[in-house]
């Protein structure tokens, strides 16, 4: 009878999870739809290229901000609250960005505006956050890559269908289609995933044992500052900027630098989503039950020096594309694991707002990469990106051997 039970609380556990990952693909779905003809809309609607950046920055500051807060929401209300509430959050962003394309409205406010909305949409921390409680911490590295098959058919699907969308029926039609998958998202949400994906006992005790709210700024600190924590924040910081400077510049590279045009960068964008959707869903699965997550850490800065020495040298659009497999394991690498040990070093009832810090990085990067890309590009070109991913990457890989993150041996409890 025990046996029975067990078995359809097993079998309840895996069908939660596998619709969370399909949750976190049609989101992604959408988010790269955005990617893909956002550019060309700021220039329909007389943006150059610097306005451009004021918007992907406010873009990122939003998300940067609301990302701690997020997994904090998450921690306290549950994952059906905060997968539903990602889901609206993202709804009413390409609905805004629907009605910018109208003529009849006024297009360059609704266009900003459209970004509001995003300090909330963060559904593949909710997604995250969902499979860390729902998994083993033996199974969590493979558990959380395989969210990199969801991001590889975002990324794919997105770029394809937005591209696609924007050249068939008009630039209007991929932000409609974007807003009806999101609501039904949202839906899907509220209906299907539980209220808290906890264990009871740990839900209890975080309910009761802390009366610190939301917005409770020394909470979300506090986690950060933990001697285990912040090493492994540090270097995800750090090692993953100079690749990330590049790839939020990488749309306006790909229309000055490669000569793409909106299609061709789509099939390209397609090309990394393939090789993540293999690497992070496929490979890092079976690499972490084989090597310590210290050195996959370690490996993953140190191919990306050498993705940095390529880009230094490289010239052309072939050239890249056969950097991008070392480009693409890095970027992977370096997040499963990182927040893999992140999760790690928190209690059970923080995972949440862990994974809500690990978030913001992305936000970080997105916030000052549009200005700081922008000035390295014009001053001194693509090969710039290159140049400071080798040597910081190389600094990184050096810190590391000096001092393993492994000799930290403090642990929350």
């Amino acid at each position: 009878m025990s046996g029975q039970l067990s078995g359809r609380m097993g079998a309840h556990r895996k069908g939660i999870i596998i619709l969370t990952y399909v949750l976190a693909a049609l989101e992604l779905t959408c988010l790269f739809m955005q990617f893909s003809f956002l550019p060309y809309l700021s220039r329909t609607l007389g943006l150059d290229s610097v306005n451009f950046g004021y918007l992907q920055t406010i873009f990122g500051t939003l998300q940067l901000l609301g990302g701690p807060v997020f997994g904090r929401f998450a921690d306290q209300y549950g994952a059906r609250a905060a997968l539903s509430l990602s889901f609206v959050a993202a709804s009413a962003l390409y609905l805004l960005l629907a009605a910018s394309c109208s003529p009849a409205l006024p297009g360059v406010f609704l266009l900003f505006a459209s970004r509001l909305p995003s300090a909330l949409m963060h559904t593949l921390t909710a997604a995250q956050m969902v499979i860390t409680d729902l998994t083993a911490p033996a199974e969590r590295p493979a558990a959380l890559g395989r969210l990199g098959l969801c991001f590889g058919v975002g990324m794919i699907f997105g770029s394809l269908l937005g591209g696609t969308l924007s050249t068939t029926y008009g630039i209007q039609c991929p932000a409609i289609v974007a807003f009806v998958v999101t609501f039904l998202g949202a839906i899907l949400s509220f209906t299907c995933i539980p209220v808290t994906t906890k264990d009871t006992s740990v839900q209890s005790a975080h309910q009761g044992g802390s009366d610190a709210g939301v917005f409770d700024l020394k909470a979300i600190t506090r986690l950060l500052l933990l001697p285990r924590v912040l090493p492994v924040f540090l270097v995800k910081v750090i090692s993953g900027l100079p690749a990330g400077l590049f790839l939020v510049m990488f749309s306006i590279i790909s229309m000055d630098f490669f000569q793409l045009e909106a299609a061709e960068a789509g099939y390209l964008m397609s090309f990394i989503g393939i090789l993540q959707m293999v690497i992070q869903g496929l490979v890092i699965g079976r690499l972490s039950t084989r090597f310590p997550e210290e050195a996959l850490l370690q490996s993953s800065v140190l191919v990306y020096a050498v993705v940095g020495l390529g880009m230094a040298l490289m010239s052309n659009v072939l050239h890249f594309c056969l950097l991008v497999p070392g480009l693409v394991f890095s970027l992977c690498t370096l997040n499963v694991v990182t927040d893999s040990m992140l999760t790690k070093a928190v209690s059970a009832s923080d995972t949440g707002t862990m994974l809500g810090l690990s978030a913001s990085v992305h936000p970080l990067t997105r916030t000052v990469g549009p200005t700081l890309g922008g000035l390295m590009y014009r001053s001194y070109g693509v090969s710039i990106f290159g140049h400071v991913q080798l040597m910081v990457n190389l600094l990184v890989l050096l810190v590391l051997w000096r001092k393993p993150l492994s000799q930290k041996k403090d642990k929350v409890r």
